[in-house]
């Protein structure tokens, strides 16, 4: 599934001190991100923060997935023989 980030996300000096946030909130990437990290689920997420949608949380999960694969060092899978 491909996103338009800048579809869901923004950063603005006068929002949140130019954290990245959903676009059209004041809920950051790092707040939502940090919810999944401790257990909750998609629907706790999306009931406690109303102005998030689900496809501007599938989006904040993908582009986590995108940056963790592209900035960890991973060793290369082995090799099956």
């Amino acid at each position: 599934m491909n996103f338009n980030y800048s579809e869901y996300f923004e950063r603005r000096a006068d929002v949140c001190a130019g954290e990245t946030v959903i676009k059209g909130t004041r809920v950051t990437l790092r707040t939502l991100l940090a919810s999944l990290a401790e257990g909750a689920s998609m629907e706790e997420i999306l009931a406690d923060f109303p102005t998030v949608s689900r496809e501007a949380l599938r989006a904040v999960i993908a582009f986590a997935a995108v940056s963790a694969e592209e900035d960890l060092p991973v060793s290369p899978a082995p090799v099956l023989a």
